[in-house]
């Protein structure tokens, strides 16, 4: 709430994060309350709420509804993709260097190497600024692999700084790429693979929801919620959080009571 300006989304996500298919609103009053006190005190620390101009935006019609669904599939499959690298990496960068000093220096010197190559800080860190650009409708082609090459050495390396800024990085780089191909607003189609791929790498529909309508209104949200619900069942049950419990399948009304992979 502090941080992205979105207190209704996240008044929500702590609810709807921690068990996928049920929520306890027993947290509603509590998770209401810190929400807007933590937004209320960034506010008297000069935190200006973001808001994203998606500029016009296209009625809603078969080819456009397709177009999304093509949009919405591939933003799920990149969440998957995101998911596994962090833990297959994270597994791999364990056993192949045991020692936690010795792996933050070797993987660190890589991070170094990939940022002079890449050519600057780019991708580094949580990648606001460069969100910005994607929603305007510019990013480089390949940037959305480049950002999960970068968060997954930095998190190797222990360098732990969050994964869900990075996600809307990814969502927001892939939706701006393929929307001027797919013939749809480079601008509509950042915020829409933005809110998706959160959707894919924290299971969490409702939260995305709400996150697309305060940071880009409710203009677009017929696409946002076909992005959002391809996303959420594309992604399985793989997730950032392996404490994650998956109670009900996504599927059909069966409970499976398992964490996230």
């Amino acid at each position: 709430s502090a941080m992205f300006g979105t207190p209704l989304a996240a008044t929500v996500f702590p609810m709807e994060v921690v068990s996928v298919g049920i929520m306890h609103y027993s947290a509603f009053l509590p998770c209401t309350i810190a929400s807007f006190v933590a937004r209320g005190i960034a506010l008297k620390m000069g935190s200006k709420p973001p808001f994203y101009e998606l500029g016009p935006i296209p009625s809603m019609d078969i080819r456009s509804g397709t177009v999304i669904l093509i949009l919405a599939a591939l933003s799920g499959l990149l969440s998957l993709l995101f998911c596994a690298a962090l833990q297959k990496s994270e597994h791999l960068a364990e056993h192949a260097v045991k020692n936690g000093y010795l792996r933050a220096v070797l993987l660190g010197t890589l991070l170094l190497g990939m940022t002079y190559l890449s050519g600057g800080q780019t991708y580094n860190g949580a990648g606001a600024g460069y969100i910005t650009t994607c929603v305007a409708g510019d990013s480089h082609p390949f940037s959305f692999l480049l950002k999960i090459a970068f968060t997954v050495v930095s998190i190797c390396a222990g360098y732990t700084g969050g994964e869900i800024v990075p996600s809307f990085f990814i969502g927001a780089t892939l939706g701006c790429v393929l929307g001027p191909l797919l013939g749809l607003p480079a601008p509509l189609c950042a915020a829409c693979g933005m809110v998706g791929v959160f959707c894919g790498v924290t299971n969490c529909p409702i939260t995305s929801l709400l996150i697309a309508a305060e940071l880009f209104g409710f203009a677009g949200m017929p696409y946002f919620m076909i992005t959002i619900a391809v996303c959420y069942m594309l992604s399985g049950y793989y997730g950032l959080y392996n404490s994650q419990k998956i109670v009900y399948s996504k599927y059909k009304d069966t409970l499976i009571n398992r964490n996230a992979h």
